[in-house]
């Protein structure tokens, strides 16, 4: 394999595997905030149990979040210069206001919700957790705007070959940008949706005292994630429509739509080699016109197929790339228009049946756990965990979709904007030697793999310790648990005395953690400690 081959899949592989934190922190992170709010509005001791359970997996995955997320700064420098070099005048904004503004406030709130238990005001505390998931929400926007501005450049002219940034509002509020982002969100809603219902479910599935908080857990879970489905159907047609017009090769990709149709129909499902792009052996199971709707909102519009994009393409922007080294064996070589037909046409499918599965699940979920009922079969509990994967998978390959699906470019020409204003991948990459980039390849690989077994490692054993994990000696909603933060704050529960909050655990987040009575009883002190040297 040559540099851009080893750089596409080390960036894919990096990518992909911290994108599996990102949602769950945004999302959870909003869902946590609503909790506590309850908690702080009722006094009930079952929202306050729920906070607590459910943002110590929060912080889980925030900090393995963190870890991950520095690499793909790094990468812009390793295996990425040119393309740094191309983009850095546009990008230096955005990514500059993602660290001063989002990412710092964002740090700055998660630490003081972590340690202001039992030292804040109950609405102070309440107030920095909804500062740190507004926060995590606006560090989406500026990445979104970073990575909408690739999709479609806009707010820049061109100087010596280069974009120069002359509107930072038209980034950010460029069309793409304010597609994608209420799609992301949603999406994330979707992920932390299933976390939730999973793990509550299979909570249910074993039976324990703190029955009140999995239910209340279950529901909340299986209506946010009917929302969240609904809205990543409206945003995703948008996003289908802005496509048709600014990446009409992507769109036929999605469909493997090798010929133009009017009206167009949509490929429910192909059989055969949809890789060839005469689509002679592929076979569809199609909806008549609904690509067209999906591309215009008519059921007559034209949609192009690839056959009749390729002259288009290549008649503005060459047929055969530069002579010239850096190259590799791209060198003179022409170039393919066409991106990767079977991962753009399944990934597409596999983005939306993943995501109508998970919203599925938890509909099915909240009907089996109707009026008390608990089934008791296994098959329950393995319902129960795998559909917590499939929100994950949707936007895995929803991202591999939109990122793959523009190649061979790495900033996609716009249609209406400034000539010159976009550049192959394979002139994006570093002049690296294959051996340099396998190496970072292989070593981060092998570390990611390793903060994957650290993450599932933490996460299994506190969704296993339960409420008693994070609240050791509560029975939410029952008598005589208290209703302070922490571990309870009102005297004559015994609390202060005996349960060890100040004495030693120092998380913030789960108490009793420390010296006291059942510091012991599934309150994991060893895994506190990795937690608190990974923050």
């Amino acid at each position: 394999m040559d540099v851009l081959d080893l750089a596409r899949w080390q960036f894919g592989i990096t990518t992909v595997y911290h994108f599996l934190m990102v949602p769950l922190t945004i999302g959870l992170s909003l869902l946590v905030a609503g909790m506590q709010t309850a908690w702080v509005r009722t006094g009930d001791r079952k929202y306050l149990a729920m906070t607590k359970f459910w943002g110590k997996l929060l912080l889980i995955n925030f900090a393995m979040g963190v870890v991950t997320g520095i690499v793909q700064e790094f990468q812009f420098g390793m295996t990425w210069s040119a393309y740094s070099r191309f983009v850095g005048d546009v990008f230096g904004a955005p990514l500059a206001m993602e660290g001063l503004v989002a990412f710092f406030v964002e740090s700055t709130f998660l630490g003081l919700w972590i340690f202001g238990w039992d030292r804040l005001p109950r609405k102070a505390h309440l107030a920095c957790v909804w500062a740190f998931s507004l926060a995590s929400i606006a560090s989406a926007y500026f990445i979104l705007a970073a990575n909408s501005w690739m999709q479609h450049p806009v707010g820049v002219e061109l100087v010596d070959g280069r974009p120069r940034l002359n509107s930072i509002w038209a980034v950010l509020t460029n069309n793409t940008v304010l597609a994608a982002f209420p799609h992301t969100i949603f999406g994330a809603f979707a992920v932390a949706a299933a976390f939730l219902v999973g793990i509550a479910a299979w909570q249910l599935w074993r039976g324990n005292a703190d029955e009140p908080v999995w239910r209340s857990s279950v529901k909340l879970g299986t209506w946010v994630g009917v929302v969240a489905f609904t809205g990543l159907a409206i945003t995703g047609d948008l996003q289908g429509k802005l496509m048709f017009e600014q990446q009409p090769m992507k769109m036929a990709a999605a469909e493997a739509l090798c010929h133009t149709e009017s009206p167009a129909s949509f490929s429910v499902f192909a059989v055969g080699d949809v890789s060839r792009p005469d689509c002679e052996d592929v076979k569809s199971i199609t909806v008549p016109a609904l690509l067209s709707f999906l591309a215009h909102n008519d059921f007559s519009t034209e949609v192009k197929g690839i056959d009749d994009l390729v002259p288009m393409y290549q008649e503005k922007y060459g047929t055969n790339y530069p002579v010239d080294e850096r190259l590799g064996e791209l060198s003179g070589k022409p170039i393919d228009y066409v991106p990767v037909l079977p991962v753009t046409y399944w990934g597409f499918r596999l983005m939306i049946g993943f995501g109508a599965i998970s919203a599925g699940v938890g509909l099915l979920v909240l009907w089996l756990t109707r009026g008390g009922r608990t089934p008791r079969g296994r098959w329950f509990r393995w319902l129960a965990l795998g559909s917590i994967a499939t929100p994950f998978l949707g936007n895995s390959f929803g991202w591999i979709f939109t990122e793959m699906g523009r190649q061979p470019f790495v900033v996609v020409p716009n249609p209406t904007g400034v000539d010159g204003v976009w550049m192959f991948t394979a002139r994006a990459v570093s002049n690296s030697t294959p051996g340099e980039v396998l190496t970072s390849l292989v070593a981060l690989t092998l570390v990611y793999g390793v903060l994957a077994g650290v993450e599932v490692f933490l996460i299994r054993r506190y969704v296993r310790g339960g409420v008693a994990g994070v609240l050791p000696g509560s029975d939410p909603g029952g008598p005589g648990s208290g209703d302070g933060p922490g571990s309870g704050g009102e005297p004559g529960t015994g609390d202060r005395a005996g349960s060890g909050d100040r004495a030693g655990s120092g998380d913030g987040v789960g108490s009793g953690d420390g010296a006291g009575p059942g510091a012991k009883a599934g309150s994991g002190d060893e895994a506190d400690d990795v937690l608190s040297f990974a923050y």
